[in-house]
């Protein structure tokens, strides 16, 4: 259908306002994507297995995003780096299983102030895969950041909660998996990442999904389709807001996917997260903002 007059206004209003301000709303869209993600996999999860959950996850995701694949061709999905791809994937299908058993178990609020540790993960990680150099100010940041995940947990005589602590441990596997998308775009297209992911993770979710399968009923299959529809429109959401805003502008407003997890969480499910959640998320987020803001200076220039 042709564009109409309204819509044509529409669009040029859009592109009239400045870029920060349309990366912000990108940001934002992504960031309620993905906290209302969570709620879906919190309420599956009374039924499904995390393995069941995950396939649908990659396999909605791997079919939203067929039509990129298939526009690249053969030619523009051939890697010789097959092998970083599948440590990559192994490490992220891993975490992946353990992010939802967390949010399953946990607070939305608790699961989602604990994922906010990967960038204190990520300056550990990078320095050791990497040889990066990093500043003494922002290894205090790190050290702080991790007092703030502690803040959270609380060990004491009673130990750590085991599910605060394979949130934390998928936490560490994201970042190492995210470190090892690092050094794969030197020669990978984004895309073509993209694709080995879900596709890998299609494959590798599959045999497990079979084996705890339970029969999706009614609204149960939508549901299910959700979980890859939001994580992509999440995806979609962040990447946009980078390459229209400035990183020092738009990242910081990712925190906000705190107040949707605690509010839905309060709403939804009755949960009221307690005055250590929120005096460790805020630790956690200062930290990982000083970092962030560390980060872009030591790399100028455009987004990618």
């Amino acid at each position: 259908m042709p564009d109409t007059p309204s819509q044509n206004r529409m669009v040029r209003a859009w592109l009239r306002l400045p870029g920060n301000v349309r990366g912000v709303i990108w940001i934002v869209m992504g960031s309620l994507a993905f906290a209302i993600n969570d709620a879906v996999i919190k309420y599956l999860g009374v039924k499904f297995d995390p393995y069941q959950l995950a396939f649908a996850r990659y396999a909605v995701g791997l079919v939203l995003l067929g039509p990129v694949f298939f526009s690249m061709g053969i030619a523009g999905l051939q890697t010789r780096r097959l092998g970083l791809h599948m440590t990559r994937l192994v490490i992220a299908c891993t975490a992946q299983v353990g992010v939802f058993y967390a949010v399953i178990h946990l607070y939305l609020a608790d699961a989602t102030a604990i994922a906010f540790s990967r960038p204190l993960f990520t300056t550990i990680i990078a320095v050791f895969l990497l040889s990066e150099l990093v500043s003494a100010r922002r290894w205090i940041a790190t050290v702080v950041g991790f007092a703030g995940v502690m803040i959270m947990v609380r060990p004491g005589h009673a130990g750590i909660d085991p599910v605060a602590l394979i949130a934390i441990v998928s936490s560490l596997a994201f970042a190492v998996a995210n470190v090892l998308i690092r050094l794969m775009s030197r020669t990978e297209p984004p895309n073509r990442i993209l694709f080995y992911y879900h596709a890998g993770g299609t494959v590798i979710f599959l045999g497990p999904a079979i084996w705890v399968w339970q029969t999706p009923v009614g609204v149960e299959w939508f549901m299910l389709a959700l979980l890859g529809t939001l994580t992509t429109i999440g995806m979609i959401g962040f990447i946009r807001a980078f390459s229209v805003g400035e990183a020092n502008a738009v990242g910081p407003i990712e925190y906000v996917r705190l107040i949707f997890a605690a509010f839905i969480g309060y709403t939804f499910f009755a949960e009221i997260p307690s005055l250590w959640t929120l005096a460790g998320a805020i630790v956690i987020i200062g930290s990982a903002l000083y970092i962030a803001h560390d980060e872009s200076r030591r790399r100028p220039g455009p987004p990618a």
